[in-house]
């Protein structure tokens, strides 16, 4: 059984000197990716440590040929890059707070509406969500001269962010003009897209991929991002949106976007998934040649030859695809061969032949998966297989819809004769990927996630029997901040968002409008058509990025005056229980859509977590009543493995805080697993 988490707020030398021998401090920072790899080097390659250091000499020796070490080799670079890594690499303190008035259907809903800096977010997910996304999709800043790009502090992102919404500092925009004219135009946008793509990456499954979004300005600069985060082997495609409609004239109309296509590791991915399960037919020959070898089958007497009665096949034929009888007799009677025959030609699925004529044909399928329902030969003598269609290889370029279109969908949406999003993308094509390349449970993640498209493409997907999940996340754009720098048509898009805004009188802000869209859709198709209601999912729950609850893990300074400061009170103003129960959680790695169940005991609130694998002991005047209250729990329950976090400054003695680790240790938890910070 794991142990207690204690949030130890004091600096009372007599508990430390009775505890700290038995208590370890709890992890206030995010994931450590620096850290977590150079555990997984020396774990694959042990016999390289020197004193627990890495000697690079003896891996170069190991890893012989793969090491490049040629001064001209092929490098990818552009100034800001090494800080661009070290970004991605850096930890935070920041946390999630749960907005229940901003969300829909909290209590049921599994799908997250994250606001803030993708860039902090995604540090602060990666304990939770690592190896759990499978598929991304991805509508990033296109660096068009218009975008905006985002403006990373390296210093502290929290209070950039803070600033950047119009929360602290109205001065200061969010974004800023990335205009061609700057010497830096390429780089700006690779030093903000290179670290979000690096912890993107963490996030997904083994078999997870990413689907992204872009125009020529910087489809070959993302191109070879890609290649050097997930390796060129894993570029799977990149995909033609043909918009049929040209938005601009030079020596060209442009009529097309792309979407890049990788998967963390191609090898896992099979192909992608049908929707319409029609049975269908195919050949399952092919001319002679060095990939397709002549081979002999014995096809048993009975087996469907669709050709007349008496008609007989001699001899070798002279097509493309010939066959050669070789011994025994290829007649037609009742569509059926009259006895054993055994014929010569390129077969393409022979070992689906072999256990389709002479094995178990229940559950038989072809490389692609699909079902295999039958083989036969046809009035020339070809083998024919009938399969029911599951899987398919889409083509790389596609009919989406027009912009227009688009747009204009969503402002008949809200009622109103402009789009208040900017180039919206359609969500035809992302429930396309979804249908394609995802299962039931799956999650489905869009860190830049804009007008909301990702959402309604997941809720058209389990409005028809599919379970999935989404998290978006947005960066709270102030309207007014961007009208103010607006050109051309962007103008217009923002004073319509600002106009239905201030209709349902909540705040100019991108997201707040982003999850209107999210609710409409909602009702929209509930009313629209007849959904499954054991998987659509109309809701979402809201987290907005924050600061640590704790101000201990936001202070820099530890001078007396500040500890003495903690010692009263260690809660960020404005903390309430709930936003430090998720803080924890988030800690301790559990993802945000767990179950979580209160019981209150003497004024102590108990939190059970995600079925009771964490408890969460908070309040003012906490006894060690709540321990034997979460002892009763684990043994009514058989629980194992539990983990119990106790707000240290909330008992109302050092002996309640001391016997509560008693009675939690003498049922079975451990003095070396209780943590304190």
């Amino acid at each position: 059984m794991k142990g207690t988490v204690t949030y130890d707020e004091r600096t009372n030398e007599r508990t430390n000197e009775r505890t700290n021998e038995r208590t370890n401090e709890v992890v206030s920072n995010s994931l450590d990716i620096t850290k977590q790899n150079i555990k997984k080097l020396k774990e694959l390659f042990p016999e390289v440590l020197s004193e627990n250091k890495i000697d690079f000499d003896k891996l170069r020796l190991i890893l012989g040929d793969e090491i490049e070490t040629s001064s001209e080799r092929y490098n990818f670079t552009w100034n800001g890059k090494e800080q661009a890594v070290q970004l991605a690499q850096q930890p935070t303190v920041a946390t999630l707070k749960p907005n229940k008035f901003k969300s829909k259907n909290w209590d049921k809903t599994q799908n997250i509406y994250i606001e803030g800096d993708n860039l902090e977010v995604l540090k602060i997910l990666q304990k939770s969500y690592a190896n759990k996304i499978k598929l991304i999709y991805l509508d990033p800043p296109y660096n068009t001269g218009n975008d905006f790009i985002y403006q990373d502090n390296f210093q502290d992102t929290i209070k950039n962010y803070l600033k950047e919404t119009g929360q602290v500092d109205s001065d200061g925009y969010k974004y800023s003009h990335n205009n061609e004219t700057d010497g830096r135009f390429h780089t700006n946008w690779l030093n903000m897209i290179y670290p979000r793509l690096k912890l993107g990456r963490n996030l997904l499954t083994d078999d997870g991929l990413i689907f992204i979004s872009i125009s020529d300005n910087e489809v070959s600069n993302l191109l070879k991002v890609m290649d050097e985060l997930f390796g060129e082997t894993n570029h799977l495609a990149t995909l033609i949106w043909d918009k049929n409609h040209s938005a601009q004239a030079g020596n060209f109309k442009v009529y097309h976007e792309y979407v890049v296509v990788y998967a963390k590791n191609a090898d896992k991915i099979s192909y992608a998934n049908s929707e319409n399960n029609e049975l269908f037919e195919a050949g399952a020959m092919k001319k002679a040649s060095g990939r397709h070898a002549l081979k002999e089958f014995t096809f048993p007497k009975g087996t469907k030859f669709v050709a007349p009665d008496g008609k007989e096949i001699v001899g070798k034929t002279e097509s493309v695809e010939s066959i050669e009888v070789v011994s025994g007799r290829l007649k037609a009677k009742n569509g059926k061969t009259t006895e054993n025959v055994t014929i010569r030609a390129a077969y393409t699925q022979i070992d689906q032949m072999k256990q389709y004529f002479y094995g178990n044909r229940e559950g038989l399928v072809d490389t692609k998966g699909q079902k295999i329902i039958e083989f036969y030969l046809n009035s020339a003598g070809k083998v024919k297989v009938v399969k029911q269609r599951s899987a398919e290889s889409p083509q790389t370029t596609h009919r989406w819809g027009s912009q227009g279109s688009i747009s204009t969908k969503l402002a008949e949406l809200f009622g109103v004769s402009e789009s208040p999003f900017d180039s919206p993308k359609p969500v035809k094509m992302m429930k396309d990927f979804i249908d394609w390349y995802t299962d039931d449970g799956d999650v489905i993640m869009d860190f830049f996630a804009g007008s909301g498209s990702t959402a309604e493409s997941v809720m058209e997907t389990t409005a028809s029997g599919k379970i999935r999940k989404y998290i978006l996340v947005s960066l709270p754009e102030n309207l007014d901040d961007a009208l103010k720098v607006a050109q051309k048509d962007a103008v217009k898009t923002l004073e319509t968002a600002i106009k239905i805004l201030d209709e349902l009188e909540k705040p100019h802000i991108l997201t707040e409008i982003a999850e209107e869209r999210i609710r409409l859709v909602g009702e929209k198709i509930s009313n629209g058509k007849k959904v499954d209601e054991n998987t659509f999912d109309p809701g979402f729950k809201v987290f907005e990025l924050e600061k640590s609850n704790l101000k201990k893990w936001n202070i820099e300074s530890k001078d007396l005056v500040t500890m003495i400061n903690l010692i009263q009170n260690n809660l960020e103003p404005y903390s309430t229980e709930d936003d430090l129960v998720y803080e924890i959680m988030l800690k301790q790695g559990l993802e945000l859509t767990l179950p979580i169940e209160k019981v209150v005991v003497d004024k102590t609130s108990i939190y059970k977590i995600a079925y009771g694998s964490l408890f969460v002991v908070l309040g003012k005047n906490i006894k060690s009543d709540s321990a034997k209250e979460i002892i009763k729990l684990v043994k009514n329950e058989e629980l194992e493995d539990v983990t119990v976090v106790l707000q240290d400054t909330g008992f109302i003695n050092d002996s309640e805080k001391l016997n509560a680790i008693e009675i939690l240790n003498s049922s079975g938890i451990e003095y070396n697993d209780i943590l304190s910070i």
